[in-house]
């Protein structure tokens, strides 16, 4: 038997963050790709949000079908495995989804997930299997049962918080039942606190306080972003000045995972992913979004009032992920793309803005605009959704949306290598329909699960004339 030493494993069991090596002349590897569980009765299916477990093993995807799918990774000498494991079909439509933060499917006691499943209860689902392992029932006064639009773990992984009409319902994990409800402004008629549906929710890498958003927009009464103490939950800050900038309501926030100070959010029908230094939440430190249609400000397609790109957004929810490192970010457009952000740059912009008139800014006070140092076609839809895989340097994506159109625009498979991208067709309007959807995974950085939707032909009405016999 061989000898393994104290050092050998603790060189083992430490976990380094991966190394992202990012330019704009960078080219993306396809490392793997997998098809997903075909369905009879909903046959155009794609996926609408992915996220990898604690370890990477696995990534759970949630489907238009009302089901979830999981999918394996196994690394290997070619860079990466992706392959189906299993299909969890639900009663309703999918609100959200969230890992137990330390799941790995090495461990099957932390391998588990909560979903938020409309007219259900909140339900704990081991992965292994499906089965129900706990459910958290949050009842308004009708008892009817409300499901939440986020969901949170805090640090030690024993609360969990759910996002819904003005409140948040704190449920201890270990304790399945009722739980204790936070509500967001003092009540219905009042002017203070949040306003509307807690649409996204986001823990602090310190742990000590937590932020909160809602759809509602703005407005000069009220901002719809706060900050909450975990201790109390009580709210201790409002973070301002998007009003003027941003029109709809919240769909994304997230810290980043190496500075307590920097929280960055995404908005409804808005390309762009603003973020503040919570030292001086009046206004935003800057935006990070693509470059404008035309090259620069000056053209059609740039709205003066906001100083974002003036064309049709997707009403679905588009997700961004920053990498462990607290480095880059990834996120998606609507016309198919990837934008990989520099982090950095940010963190210089923050240092200089807090230095200059001792950091006080107002609502009117100009915004920096950070451009993606790479963006790449990745496919011919909207990308819903992008997350980092935690072991390798990869992102895995996620594509697809409703079309309710006559002639539907269907699925298109798309490859980048070197630099250039190759299609199934010349152009996107002549797009053949693919009865293949699946899960690519690419190296630095992109990757694909990709299907669109074709819309059903419903029966037109039928208009009967009738008399009346004497």
């Amino acid at each position: 038997m061989m000898d393994i030493t104290s050092s050998q494993l603790r060189e083992h069991d430490t976990w380094r963050a991966p190394v992202y090596n990012i330019t704009s002349d960078h080219a993306c590897r396809l490392l793997s790709q997998t098809k997903l569980d075909p369905d009879r009765d909903f046959e155009h299916n794609f996926v609408r949000k992915a996220l990898w477990c604690a370890d990477g093993s696995s990534a759970l995807l949630q489907c238009e079908n009302r089901s979830f799918q999981l999918i394996h990774a196994s690394p290997d000498e070619l860079g990466l495995t992706l392959s189906h494991a299993l299909t969890l079909r639900q009663p309703s439509p999918i609100v959200d989804f969230l890992w137990y933060p330390s799941a790995s499917r090495h461990n099957p006691a932390t391998y588990c997930f909560v979903a938020s499943v409309r007219e259900c209860p909140v339900k704990l689902l081991d992965g292994n299997d499906g089965r129900l392992r706990a459910s958290y029932p949050i009842v308004d006064h009708r008892e009817r049962q409300i499901a939440p639009h986020s969901l949170l773990f805090n640090l030690t992984a024993d609360r969990l918080y759910c996002g819904f009409q003005d409140a948040i319902e704190i449920f201890d994990v270990h304790r399945p039942g009722e739980g204790e409800r936070l509500h967001t402004r003092p009540s219905k008629k009042s002017k203070e606190g949040l306003k509307g549906i807690v649409s996204a929710l986001s823990l602090s890498p310190t742990g000590t306080y937590f932020a909160a958003g809602t759809l509602t927009p703005a407005s000069p009464a009220a901002d719809n972003i706060a900050l909450y103490d975990v201790s109390d939950n009580m709210q201790v800050l409002s973070v301002g000045g998007i009003r003027t900038r941003e029109s709809g309501g919240v769909v994304q926030l997230m810290f980043s995972p190496t500075d307590e100070h920097s929280l960055y959010a995404a908005f409804r029908r808005s390309p762009c992913v603003w973020t503040w230094d919570l030292r001086n939440a009046s206004t935003p430190v800057c935006r990070f979004g693509p470059v404008p249609i035309g090259g620069t400000p000056e053209s059609n397609d740039w709205n003066y009032d906001t100083d974002v790109l003036r064309y049709d957004q997707t009403n679905q929810k588009i997700h961004f992920d920053i990498e462990c490192g607290g480095r880059w970010m990834g996120r998606g457009n609507q016309v198919g793309n990837i934008e990989i952000y520099d982090l950095h740059a940010n963190h210089q912009l923050a240092e200089t803005t807090m230095g200059e008139m001792s950091g006080f800014r107002t609502e009117n006070s100009s915004v920096n605009v950070i451009q993606p140092i790479q963006e790449f076609k990745a496919h011919a839809d909207a990308i819903g959704s992008v997350t980092f895989y935690p072991v390798q340097p990869a992102l895995l994506s996620v594509s697809g949306s409703r079309h309710f159109d006559a002639k539907a625009i269907p699925y298109v498979s798309s490859t980048r290598s070197e630099g250039n991208v190759h299609s199934d067709s010349d152009s996107d309007s002549d797009l053949a329909l693919d009865s293949d959807e699946g899960a690519q995974c690419w190296q630095q950085p992109c990757g694909v699960i990709e299907r669109r939707r074709q819309p059903k032909n419903r029966p037109h009405p039928t208009w009967l004339s009738s008399t009346l016999a004497n």
